[in-house]
């Protein structure tokens, strides 16, 4: 069954190329949806997959490529929106 979350990541997470590495790690998990930078310097993304898939994305979400320093992670699920893919949005 499909879960779809939405998930917006605090700390230095512009600039650190955040964005493209969530990417490449939704991919790598089969998942769908997108991600981008928001204005007040947090990254705001969905994604939608099975349960571990997500699990796993979550995780990854902590820790970020090398160069972010995440300070808070915060996740609400929400109703399915059926993306096809993953994506960064600009």
């Amino acid at each position: 069954m499909t879960k779809s979350i939405q998930i917006t990541v605090h700390g230095k997470v512009h600039g650190v190329w955040y964005r493209q590495s969530a990417m490449q790690m939704a991919r790598q998990l089969r998942l769908a949806g997108f991600v981008r930078n928001e204005p007040n310097g947090t990254v705001y993304i969905e994604a939608e997959g099975d349960d571990n898939a997500l699990f796993g994305f979550i995780t990854w979400c902590h820790r970020g490529p090398e160069l972010a320093d995440v300070t808070h992670v915060s996740i609400a699920e929400q109703e399915p929106r059926n993306y096809t893919q993953f994506e960064i949005l600009r």
